[in-house]
């Protein structure tokens, strides 16, 4: 019988890959604190009309979809929005608004898995709902995206905010004569466009009566910056925002985001490295309408958020120096034993025991050899976890050893002592004084 493997796009995470993801959790819920969001979570499996009702027939596609035993139909949750719309119009009265949640939590695809993309994927979603002032909220998120970069140890040049706003696309085809009906068919060529041959985006327009020369210089207008300078530009209020913040350097003004999903209303924008070539590191924008149309009008809520994605994020942080080094050094302090326990005469194994407990009940991450073990194989073991102290207790008890791993110093103390001693070690940087 061969043996069992992982379903096609699903993944296993090893004790490194977990430490690695634990580390991203732990950015992503710094920088969310640091901006006064909270956290919020939905289930994993929602009704499958939910998703249809947000995103249409065509969604199935990409469900992972089953009947249960009680004849529902039901879906594995692909994206986060449609469960907190839900949530939003069933209990925002009891919360002040605007509301400003995150979360943190798997979603599934039904896609072909490639580079960048797998059917499972860990997903870090922050929304502001409620907001009374649209610019501020937008650039709030934009800038909340930007420090999240930065938490992770990338810098100015690893990475850009390609932002723009759906309503420059609507105005252009009001100004061109366009009937409404053909807007969404126009958004859609347009989020392809930059992958798309030209010729092809061309025989698209036409069919809608534009040129690829409209769309184009249309296009111009804001990468020369003329229509971003203008008092009146639509991105007026938010660059002035993320200008006093000193975030509008990460921004590039490009009309050619619109994001591919249709609920967006205005502002939109995605995250790239300027280095790999990688898929975008996160994407969101503005949804006036979700709420609304998720309740059937009965609350009407105006939101936008973003959201991130670990996978291309994990890649990222892997080929980055600086942000590799900054994951290993988090992965080291938060996960690494700071003490090992080294029991060099067995017949004090209950003394040892009982030093411990004492340790791990004050909180310091305290390791050991479950069974005797010779003194030199204890010692490779601290080392091999990268602990930072060994604590010897041998046939001398009640008088330790402690040991820093790293210079090979040591010192030697009673056990009554011991707590308080390592306590003060514990509180010193790593590249701080020594012990003698």
């Amino acid at each position: 019988m061969a043996a069992f493997q992982t379903v096609k796009g699903f993944r296993d995470f090893l004790p490194e890959d977990c430490a690695l993801r634990n580390y991203i959790f732990d950015r992503w819920r710094a920088v969310a604190r640091g901006y006064g969001f909270v956290e919020y979570e939905g289930p994993l499996v929602e009704p499958t009309d939910l998703y249809k009702k947000k995103s249409g027939d065509e969604i199935t596609g990409q469900l992972f979809n089953f009947i249960t035993k009680g004849e529902e139909d039901v879906s594995l949750r692909p994206e986060v929005t449609p469960t907190l719309a839900r949530l939003v119009a069933a209990n925002q009265r009891n919360f002040s608004k605007p509301l400003k949640w995150y979360q943190i939590g798997s979603c599934f695809r039904y896609e072909k898995p490639q580079r960048g993309r797998t059917r499972e994927f860990i997903q870090f979603n922050v929304d502001i709902v409620g907001d009374t002032n649209p610019a501020n909220a937008d650039a709030e998120l934009v800038a909340f995206s930007i420090d999240t970069m930065l938490a992770f140890g990338f810098e100015e040049g690893d990475f850009v905010v390609r932002l723009s706003n759906r309503r420059l696309w609507l105005d252009f085809l009001l100004e061109n004569q366009i009937a409404d009906e053909h807007s969404a068919t126009f958004l859609q060529i347009i989020d392809k466009m930059e992958r798309a041959p030209k010729d092809v985006t061309a025989k698209q327009l036409e069919v809608i009566g534009l040129s690829v020369e409209q769309v184009e210089a249309h296009i111009k207008r804001y990468l020369d910056g003329e229509a971003v300078e203008a008092p009146d530009s639509i991105f007026a209020e938010l660059k002035a925002d993320l200008t006093a913040r000193g975030l509008w350097k990460f921004v590039k003004i490009d009309p050619g985001i619109v994001r591919g999903l249709a609920y967006y209303t205005g502002t939109v924008f995605e995250v790239f490295d300027l280095k790999h070539n990688l898929r975008a590191i996160a994407g969101g924008g503005r949804y006036d309408n979700l709420v609304g149309h998720l309740s059937d009008g009965a609350v009407q809520m105006s939101s936008c958020g973003f959201a991130m994605g670990d996978v291309v994020l994990t890649e990222l942080i892997n080929r980055h120096e600086i942000a590799k080094g900054a994951a290993e050094q988090w992965k080291r302090r938060h996960q690494a034993p700071e003490v090992y326990l080294v029991i060099a005469d067995d017949s004090r194994r209950a003394e040892a025991l009982g030093i411990l407990q004492q340790l791990r009940r004050m909180g310091i991450r305290v390791d050991y050899a479950l069974n005797p073990a010779k003194i030199g194989k204890q010692f490779q073991t601290a080392e091999s976890l990268n602990a930072r102290f060994a604590v010897v207790v041998g046939s001398e008890y009640p008088l330790l050893t402690v040991k820093t791993l790293r210079t090979r110093d040591q010192m030697e103390v009673s056990a009554e002592q011991l707590p308080d001693k390592l306590a003060g070690l514990l509180s010193m940087p790593e590249s701080g004084p020594l012990i003698a």
